[in-house]
């Protein structure tokens, strides 16, 4: 059928299964937009308040479901708008893809209005590019941006198409949805050696990140943990990889991870890393790292292997195909020195936690794991509360953190949280606070307008806390810039979005209302109070090792 490239673009994203576009609609990419206006009735775009609120809502889309997410912009700033967002999907290997207009072919390179060389500025930051230069070449580049963007370690690939290519007309022929390039195990010489090595350990610990969720390889890691018995950990991006109730779960490693895991990994003799990226947040000083322990790193990229951190076996495969070649080869083994070790790690976490009464954020987040579902996707913002969710709420299902970690992104809640609730059609929870929230506020219209079911846990201390938590440890409390002290009434702003909020000083109205939250049909705000000096603890001081961990205030 003979079809324009604009009814091409939306017919192939039918094509290829998308239900849902996020976007913001301008004049290079109109004829787009108009065809979005045939197609009504087979796919649902979703008018944000702002190009990155767009963006960050196809990313948490995608996180939330695996699939992959879409978003749509017009060119110049519509474009630039998208760059935050696309660099936060590439550091998290989450599988997007973006169409931009662009102006006519024949203005390319003559500054033009609203003309930008989008393909040059995200280079860095896709997977792949593509300019469109023909029609005849947009459907097929449409299918292959999705099956890169799914395929080996996911990420973010941008199209830009220049108005003239929309407009032009060529015969279209649906074809199937695109397949992911198949999966593959390491090689079984890389596989038998790194089981040696496991066999051969005393301490073994399992730390896995966000490959394992993209690998789906949860009952694999189980099973192997099972086998070796050994404890587990894993770093932010692997946060709902592993329920959180699990026997042999630990949480979070890392800066400011949870003391047992941090210290099961310290202690081990063997690391068995799964799709994990050993970034500094981890690692803390890398010539203190793991001295006593022999790595053994699973990872599809094979560019992560020795990047930061030097494996004594690099294995380059999908985890999870390479789990199931490797569990046949090592042997059950029971290991009551290394569990009773475990055990005290447990125990003296205990004693660091924080159990005061009142409006702790650890006592918010223990609240808000009450009303959580099997199921609820909880976002966040970056910064203290993003720490604070991370170390306390409870998760049973894959897929159900959805926050910025490579790139720490403050504003990418707000979004994200909405593209999560649409994606999994739960109710939604965003954690969030005061100095990120200020970034992406604006998506409440977005949220009301599409009457979300969104409950907003805003954990609000009245200043930048983690910069602010720094500058107390390190700076001699050189506050510059941290306090905030803004007159923002949040519950007000609510209500004039069309929202529905209040506010909470004690745990006990915490509890209240998030039960009026989760009741209500679509986006609910709770400003929570807490005090502007509370701590995100544990954490490593900068440059320091876990010989240098600070559980309280004062150590």
């Amino acid at each position: 059928m003979l079809l324009s490239g604009a009814d091409i673009i939306v017919r192939t994203m039918i094509e290829q299964e998308c239900k849902t576009i996020f976007g913001y609609p301008g004049g290079q990419i109109i004829h787009v937009y108009d065809s979005l206006y045939k197609y009504r009735d087979e796919i649902d775009h979703v008018l944000t308040a702002h190009e990155q609120g767009a963006v960050h809502a196809a990313d948490g889309y995608a996180r939330a479901t695996g699939k992959v997410g879409v978003v749509f912009a017009t060119s110049g700033p519509g474009a630039t708008n998208l760059v935050t967002g696309i660099a936060t999907a590439y550091l998290d290997s989450v599988p997007l893809v973006a169409i931009t207009g662009n102006v006519m072919s024949s203005q390319i390179g003559t500054d033009s209005f609203q003309e930008i060389d989008i393909t040059g500025i995200t280079l860095p930051i896709t997977k792949h590019n593509y300019f469109v230069s023909s029609v005849e070449q947009l459907a097929d580049t449409i299918r292959e941006a999705f099956r890169l963007a799914a395929s080996g370690r996911p990420g973010p690939v941008l199209i830009d198409v220049p108005k003239d290519v929309q407009i032009a007309k060529c015969e279209y022929e649906p074809q199937p949805p695109v397949q992911k390039d198949e999966k593959f195990a390491a090689k079984d010489i890389r596989i038998e050696a790194a089981a040696a090595c496991i066999n051969a350990c005393e301490r073994p610990y399992l730390y896995f990140g966000g490959g394992l969720i993209s690998s789906d390889a949860t009952d694999e890691l189980l099973a192997l943990a099972e086998l070796i018995d050994a404890p587990i950990g894993c770093s932010m991006m692997g946060l709902s990889g592993v329920p959180t109730d699990h026997p042999r779960y630990l949480g979070m490693q890392g800066m400011h991870g949870h003391y047992a895991s941090s210290m099961a990994m310290h202690h081990a003799d063997c690391i068995i890393a799964l799709g994990v990226r050993f970034n500094d947040r981890v690692t803390g000083n890398r010539a203190k790292f793991a001295r006593g322990a022999k790595i053994v790193h699973i990872d599809i990229d094979g560019a992560e292997l020795s990047k930061t951190v030097t494996p004594m076996h690099g294995l380059r495969g999908d985890v999870k195909e390479t789990l199931k070649k490797l569990l046949p080869q090592l042997k059950a083994v029971k290991r009551p020195e290394w569990q009773a070790k475990i055990a005290q790690f447990k125990v003296e976490e205990e004693q660091t936690l924080d159990h005061r009464e009142g409006m702790t954020p650890r006592r918010a987040l223990l609240t808000l794991n009450r009303h959580l579902g099997n199921n609820t996707p909880v976002a966040t913002d970056v910064g203290q509360h993003q720490m604070w969710a991370a170390q306390t709420v409870k998760f049973k299902n894959t897929r159900r953190f959805i926050s910025s970690g490579g790139l720490g992104t403050m504003g990418f809640g707000m979004g994200a949280a909405i593209g999560a609730q649409m994606g999994t059609g739960e109710h939604a929870v965003l954690v969030t606070g005061d100095g990120s929230f200020g970034m992406c506020l604006n998506e409440m219209a977005t949220a009301v307008s599409r009457r979300v079911p969104l409950v907003i846990l805003l954990l609000n201390n009245g200043v930048l806390g983690m910069v602010r938590q720094w500058q107390t440890l390190f700076f001699d409390k050189h506050y510059s810039h941290t306090v905030l002290d803004r007159k923002t009434d949040f519950v007000a702003l609510s209500h004039a979005f069309g929202a529905e909020g209040e506010l909470v000083q004690t745990p006990e109205e915490l509890d209240a209302a998030l039960t009026r939250a989760f009741a209500y049909d679509g986006p609910y705000l709770i400003d929570c109070r807490i005090d502007k000096d509370e701590f995100v603890l544990p954490m490593l001081p900068p440059g320091g090792s876990m010989d240098d961990i600070i559980v309280k205030v004062g150590d």
